[in-house]
């Protein structure tokens, strides 16, 4: 009765003094005395921003009467709270540490973490002894002393909502803890020391990218370690709280580090320039968090937690799509890369809250540690196997070693005393050979070295023994497996012993197969046309003069040399395009094969003349029956889709004898025939007589004073300008040809260029033009400094493309002359390069490598094959005349702006200049440069003119751009 009294007086005043509805009683804990460490962290209620004090009822003591307890926060202002009550059910008193850690990993979170601080300000208990507060670097420390059988009930002040932790500890098991864990730390810390002092002493020694960018993550992690372990707190003396700003820095710091080393590892910028922008701009970001984690730590460390997500995975998939191109560093990255995956879960797991083992935030310190190192450990793997290490000390003998691997060549290696042959295991696999099959003596090598080869190769080996010196520099072929033969270029040295002799024969063998066959095309396309696979002219006079010596020798088979030539074809192949051009030749070519006989030799001369070298018939009336079959051959009509196209030849006949001193004149008097035949009329047989060298006696005058001409330097060179559009200024000129007979007077090109084909003095006249063009360019580029770019375009003929010394004359006239880099252009027509793509590919691409500009000539009359012109090193089209002016007799005048339009924005795209020609009115340059067209040429600017004229335009125009 006494107790429920005061308990009501208790009420009444609690309701007097006007203060809210108490809480209620929390319930007790009990203390087991056994018991090393208790949990309380769900065990006490919470109370958020409640208000400056805190009134609640106690825990019912041993008595069972509920007291009341209240509490005022230190500064007076609203703060929370948490209560919770002990009891001491033993008739011993105890001691026990209530502790709360000012960081924890587990349940941080992602998205603005909690970075830890201290926890509890106070704490006042409603009995007993006050709490002690013992200094703790790492956590909120109290000492609790509670009396046998006492119940007590606890208030904390937190200066955080959050309370992560809150453990009660037997006192020496948190000593015994905190030792250990402190060992542990110990440990860790020492591992990750020594792994970022060893990589760095790496870096120190010599080593790329990737060492540096390995030395700084393990530095990296270090601090950061430094930073979790409170080693940081320690050294710089930070306060509870203050280490916030170290360890968002130090995440912030861990995911830049972890780009860096993908960046510097892999070697990123080798592959893609995309991958080092996503680097760099990646970097950008996270090093801008830093000013970020001034104002507000917890949002720049929230940042670098998802970064770590999304480095760890883009990252994964940068490896996998490396390794999957075979890239050995990528490959040897993924285990490692994995475990980091798997390290990034496991962390993702515990700041979320899904793992809450006390042991999950140190397992996650050392297996970063763990990730490093196994880091060290692939990056260590690459070194020793050959990478970067290794450079910085090799000597002599490793750097041939490995100049002879880069190489790509085999070791041949004879060892003479032994009589034994020992070469790389490459060169059994290129054969696909047995292995061994050429191990042995030198006398094994003879069966599968070609026939051909094997007396040559057993004669140096033989020589380099018996004259104990010179070189070995010989090309033979090996058979392989299935037959056919590679070639094999050996270079070796003999090494002479004590006694003088020979001991060994060293050297390397090196595949030039490709190299021959490229060779073998050369020299197939020199005797064979491309196109109908006929032998060429020269072939012709080969297998006459053979003939031709056999006859006088032996008094039978004189040959007859028998020229068609189509009439018209020029006009099917303008009309029709050179690819119809080229199916008729195809077609008479094997429609002619079919009436000679095996012992006859048909030859293509020309681009539309054929030869025959016919030794089958003796008697005239039958060689005038063979040419008369030929002449109704050519006379069937070709069809072609829905159409038909009716084609003559004019046929010359030659009887080679005595008088014919060579076949080159026998042939000249087949020609000379051949063109009677076309004065007539074409479609007609004639057989070579002598009258008929005065007919073309005129011709063959013509053909001296052209040799003459050009020996003498008696052709003129004349400069047509080519102007810039767009300031009207001249960038260039094309260089023409001219010829003032003594005679005849002046010639152009159309009168004596095809002359100089047929005859053969198109070489020459090539050259003549190429140097005096060259030389003359030099000097104006030397006279206007301020238009070093200024150029000259010179024409080449087929018959000047497909010969092989081209590439030597060009290259010759370049050597001689100073001239600015592909400002000397080669004007080239696409019929041209059409006949010999693949040739002409080969020729242009050598051209281009000596600095000579390659420009496209009459783009657009021909049969363009687009799909070849992209392989074609031009850098200049040139639009015909035919596209560029404005006749109005031109029913088709409507598309011809259209077309025009077509092929400047064709040559932009492909990266070409174009340059019209036949600008002849201002109306004309205004519609061209509209068009985006860069220069043009026509009447316009400009007739041919002398160097002389040219050079005053020059002149003028630069004291124009001075003035």
């Amino acid at each position: 009765m006494h107790r429920l009294c005061l308990a009501l007086i208790a009420l009444l005043l609690f309701c007097l003094a006007g203060v809210g509805t108490p809480a209620h009683a929390v319930e007790a804990i009990s203390v087991p005395a056994s018991a090393d460490a208790i949990d309380l962290t769900r065990s006490v209620e919470r109370y958020v921003n409640h208000g400056p004090s805190l009134q609640v009822s106690t825990a019912p003591g041993a008595d069972g009467i509920v007291r009341r307890i209240e509490v005022t926060s230190r500064d007076g202002s609203n703060t929370d709270w948490i209560v919770f009550a002990l009891s001491n059910p033993s008739d011993e008193q105890i001691d026990r540490l209530l502790v709360s850690p000012f960081y924890r990993l587990v349940g941080s979170g992602i998205i603005w973490p909690d970075l830890g601080q201290s926890r509890v300000a106070s704490l006042s208990p409603s009995q007993g002894i006050v709490p002690e507060r013992i200094p703790s670097p790492e956590a909120d420390v109290f000492r609790i002393t509670l009396d046998p059988g006492a119940v007590v009930t606890f208030i904390a002040e937190l200066r955080t909502p959050n309370v992560p932790q809150l453990y009660l500890w037997q006192p020496e098991a948190y000593k015994d803890s905190v030792n250990a864990y402190t060992l542990y730390k110990g440990i860790v810390l020492g591992i990750s020391g020594l792994l970022a002092l060893f990589l760095t002493i790496i870096v120190v020694i010599k080593g790329t990218i990737m060492f540096p960018a390995t030395a700084g993550l393990a530095w990296v992690v270090l601090g950061y370690l430094c930073v979790d372990f409170g080693f940081w707190n320690r050294v710089f003396g930070i306060g509870a709280g203050g280490e916030q700003l170290y360890r968002a820095g130090g995440e912030v710091l861990l995911a830049a580090s972890l780009i860096v080393f993908l960046y510097g590892y892999l070697n990123l910028n080798r592959w893609h320039i995309h991958y080092s922008h996503v680097a760099i701009a990646a970097l950008v970001l996270l090093l801008g968090l830093f000013g970020i984690a001034i104002a507000d730590p917890a949002i720049a460390a929230g940042i670098a937690r998802l970064s770590l997500g999304v480095i760890g995975i883009l990252g994964f998939g940068v490896v996998l799509l490396l390794a999957f191109q075979g890239y050995d560093r990528a490959i040897m990255l993924i285990p490692t890369w994995v475990l980091l995956l798997a390290w990034l879960c496991g962390t993702a797991l515990a700041v979320t809250g899904s793992l809450s083992n006390d042991l999950v935030q140190p397992a996650l310190d050392g297996g970063m540690v763990l990730i490093v190192l196994l880091i060290g450990f692939t990056v260590m793997q690459h070194a020793f196997a050959g990478g970067a290490l290794v450079q910085g000390s090799i000597g002599d003998v490793e750097r041939r070693a490995l100049a002879l691997t880069g190489s790509g060549d085999m070791v041949w290696d004879w060892d003479v005393d032994r009589d034994r042959i020992h070469t790389a295991n490459d060169l059994e696999m290129l054969l696909a050979l047995k292995p061994g099959t050429l191990e042995g003596p030198a006398r094994d090598w003879l069966d599968v070295i070609h026939p051909q080869d094997r007396d040559r190769f057993r004669a140096t080996l033989d020589a380099i023994i018996d004259q104990r010196r010179g070189r070995i520099a010989q090309v033979f072929r090996l058979r392989s497996e299935d037959g056919h033969f590679r070639w094999f270029l050996l270079r070796a040295r003999p090494l002479l012993g004590s006694d003088g002799e020979v001991v060994r024969c060293v050297g390397t063998l090196h595949d030039v197969t490709e190299q021959k066959t490229f060779e073998e095309r050369l020299l197939h396309d020199s005797v064979i046309d491309n196109l109908t696979g006929l032998p060429n002219r020269q072939i012709f006079l080969d297998r006459f003069d053979s003939a031709m010596a056999r006859y006088r020798v032996e008094g039978a088979g004189r040959p007859t040399a028998i020229v068609l030539d189509l009439d018209g074809f020029k006009n099917v192949n303008d009309n029709q395009g050179i690819s119809v051009g080229d199916s008729i030749l195809l077609t008479m070519a094997r429609r002619l094969a079919r009436q000679i006989k095996q012992q006859d030799s048909l030859c293509r001369l020309a681009g539309d003349q054929f030869g025959i070298v016919l030794l089958s018939e003796q008697q005239p009336d039958r060689i005038a029956g063979l040419g008369e079959a030929l002449r109704r051959t050519v006379r069937a009509p070709l069809t072609f889709g829905e159409h038909e196209i009716y084609l003559t030849g004019s046929i010359g006949l030659a009887i080679g004898d005595e008088t014919n001193t060579t076949a080159a004149d026998v042939l000249r008097d087949a020609e000379i025939a051949m063109y009677q035949a076309k004065m007539l009329g074409g479609d007609r047989i004639e057989a070579y007589r002598p009258t008929l060298k005065t007919v073309t006696g005129d011709r063959v005058v013509l053909e001296n004073d052209l040799k003459s001409a050009i020996a003498n330097g008696e052709l003129r060179i004349l400069y047509q300008p080519i102007v810039r559009l767009n300031d009207r200024a001249i960038s260039g000129f094309e260089a023409l040809v001219r010829w003032q007979h003594p005679k005849q007077g002046w010639l152009g090109p159309h009168e004596f260029i095809p002359l100089a084909e047929e005859s053969g003095l198109i070489n020459d006249l090539g050259i003549y033009v190429l140097e005096r063009a060259a030389r003359q360019l030099a000097f104006w580029q030397q006279q206007n400094h301020d238009n070093y770019r200024l150029f000259t375009s010179v024409n080449v003929s087929s018959r000047q493309l497909l010969r092989h010394d081209l590439i030597n004359d060009v290259k010759a006239v370049m050597s001689r002359s100073a001239l600015t880099p592909g400002t000397l252009k080669l004007e080239i027509t696409e019929s041209l390069v059409m006949e010999n793509p693949e040739y002409s590919a080969k020729v242009l691409e050598r051209l281009r490598s000596f600095g000579v500009g390659l420009s496209l000539d009459d783009f657009g009359t021909g049969y363009s094959s687009l799909s070849y012109l992209q392989r074609f090193p031009f850098d200049t089209i040139k639009v015909d005349q035919s596209f560029v002016r404005n006749d109005h007799k031109n029913h088709n005048g409507g598309a011809r702006p259209v077309i025009l339009r077509s092929i400047v924005t064709l040559a932009h795209d492909l990266g070409m200049d174009v340059v019209a020609e036949g600008a002849e009115t201002e109306s004309d340059a205004l519609e061209l440069l509209q068009m985006g067209c860069e220069y043009a040429q026509g009447f316009l600017y400009g007739q041919p003119m002398p160097a002389e004229d040219a050079s005053r335009m020059l002149a003028n125009q630069l004291a124009r751009m001075q003035g």
